[in-house]
């Protein structure tokens, strides 16, 4: 996989294309975050959020994924860098906290139908936040006549088109595909090809077996929460890498790497080189995959249109990106002058943190307040309907 973004620069310069801002991929980007002044306090923020909303009862999960909490380092170090205040970039991380575990207490019971996971949800920064793209597009595409009907997810993809329709040939068809269009020499292309078509075999078994090694983790904090939360529903976060491996997820991810490559060219505005991030996208791809019920016709069209906007979004703060990591002393890659990243930079919670700071603290504060009232209204609902169960 590590090979579509080399593939995708030769095949971007091999066509003439002018896109000067780099993609740096989510390693950067987690650096330049957890390296910031932001980011030195983002671990104590996001557990201190957390521990404060599990004990007031305005949010049921129980994040354990300490590390991908320098996603809430990135927002709050383009604020502080865009505003000048380290207090609101600080006061962004906050919020970032909490719109994170609400999104993650909305989207539990759909992650738990689909992949199986009971009592676990994704508070992931990247992942979590295109559910807002794909709640309304769902409802959209339900009424649409003839594609409202249309099943697409793996099992059906495959009956309809044998042999064509199974993941590995995929995989390989796609990695054909985009080496050709590098121009790359016939074994290059052979590598590629293969390469993507075992990742398509070999990846929901990886997932399966990291799910394995962690379950008794999951149980254990599960088993703590209970003992200190007793009576209450209780959900572990957990990093959404748990879910990139569904079938329907890299199948999604791998048509939409040559889709996001022609969107990089045709989008106007569009600046961004998708490179570091290509093999991230099952990232992006997989909290929608619950919603539209692993269509991956569904994924991939509400997919395209959320990176269409989110690769504006990554060119918009491209400059407050190349300033963070020129403040942290990020080394740029070799011809580089600006940077940015698909990961969190095309993410609808960056366009949500990056414009309500624009109002000031007064920006903020609203968003803090809309995604508290939220997860209060959630968590009465909830409790409400617990309630009429023990009374039913």
């Amino acid at each position: 996989v590590d090979n579509l973004g080399p593939a995708a620069k030769d095949m971007v310069e091999r066509l003439g294309i002018e896109l000067n801002i780099i993609d740096v991929g989510w390693p950067a980007t987690s650096a330049i975050a957890f390296g910031s002044t932001v980011g030195a306090l983002a671990i104590p923020i996001g557990l201190g959020v957390n521990v404060l909303l599990l004990l007031i009862g305005l949010t049921k999960t129980l994040n354990i994924d300490l590390w991908n909490l320098w996603h809430i380092a990135f927002t709050g170090a383009l604020v502080s860098v865009m505003t000048g205040s380290y207090p609101m970039g600080l006061l962004t991380a906050v919020v970032h906290a909490i719109v994170l575990l609400v999104l993650a207490d909305l989207s539990q019971k759909q992650v738990e139908k689909f992949y199986g996971y009971p009592n676990i949800s994704f508070p992931h920064g990247t992942s979590t936040p295109y559910i807002l793209f794909a709640w309304p597009l769902e409802k959209l595409f339900n009424v649409i006549p003839g594609f409202k009907n249309w099943k697409a997810d793996p099992e059906a993809i495959q009956k309809r088109l044998g042999i064509l329709g199974e993941s590995t040939v995929l995989g390989l068809i796609l990695g054909l595909v985009i080496g050709l269009l590098a121009g790359w020499n016939g074994k290059d292309v052979l590598n590629l090809a293969v390469s993507t078509a075992a990742v398509m075999l070999l990846l929901p078994r990886m997932v399966s077996l990291l799910m394995e090694g962690l379950a008794p983790v999951s149980e254990a904090a599960s088993e703590f929460v209970k003992s200190k939360f007793p009576g209450r529903e209780v959900y572990i976060g957990m990093d959404s890498a748990l879910a990139v491996g569904h079938p329907a997820a890299i199948a999604s991810s791998l048509i939409m790497v040559p889709i996001v490559l022609l969107l990089a060219v045709i989008v106007p505005g569009n600046k961004v080189l998708p490179f570091g991030d290509l093999a991230t996208i099952p990232f992006i791809v997989c909290m929608m995959v619950p919603i539209f019920r692993g269509n991956v016709i569904r994924t991939v069209v509400a997919s395209t249109i959320a990176l269409g906007f989110g690769l504006l979004l990554s060119t918009y703060i491209s400059p407050l990106f190349t300033t963070a990591a020129k403040n942290v002393g990020f080394s740029f890659p070799e011809g580089a002058t600006a940077i940015s990243s698909l990961v969190d930079g095309a993410v609808p919670t960056t366009a949500i943190f990056v414009f309500g700071a624009k109002l000031g603290y007064i920006g903020l504060v609203v968003i803090g307040l809309i995604a508290l009232a939220t997860a209060y209204y959630i968590n009465r609902r909830a409790g409400k309907n617990q309630e009429d169960q023990r009374t039913a």
